[in-house]
């Protein structure tokens, strides 16, 4: 079934706007990298700024996350909001993600809003030990359901 079938339950498409609107409004989702036996899915805080997706990483001596996304060609970012069965948004994210040159990382990081974000992202983001990394976003796939189904009856 196609999305637009789907119309009839209530899902529907996502406007431009609404995208960028909700991604502006969310700060944590689902990272998904290739690995070799099976996709490595991670959970992450993120900023979203003008169709780009940053993330910090704690790299330490070993992370297997930014192994793994250094060596990917393509990643996907899950976002998702669900307050009921019948109220939530979902945005699905694939491109190319990157660490981000040393020589930007200091404008970016200033852009970010730190003050949103957990007080161990705030300190990690002060740290040598990290890196930042940008998801260039080629593709967007988006679907959301706001209310109950035509002819719904929640009480039976």
């Amino acid at each position: 079934m196609t999305i637009d079938e789907f119309g009839d339950y209530g899902i529907t498409n996502m406007t431009d706007e609404e995208i960028d609107g909700f991604l502006s409004s969310q700060n944590v989702g689902v990272l998904a990298v290739s690995d070799d036996e099976a996709p490595s899915m991670r959970p992450l805080s993120f900023w979203f700024d003008e169709g780009n997706l940053y993330f910090l990483y704690l790299v330490g001596s070993e992370s297997r996350k930014n192994d793994l996304s250094a060596r990917a060609d393509t990643a996907r970012f899950l976002v998702y909001r669900a307050e009921t069965r019948f109220n939530w948004r979902s945005v699905l994210l694939t491109g190319t993600v990157e660490e981000v040159p040393e020589d930007e990382r200091e404008a970016i990081t200033e852009a970010m809003e730190m003050d949103r974000r957990p007080e161990a992202l705030k300190r990690a983001s002060e740290s040598e030990e990290t890196k930042l990394y940008r998801l260039r976003v080629e593709e967007r796939t988006w679907v959301k359901h706001l209310g109950l189904p035509e002819g719904f009856d929640a009480r039976e």
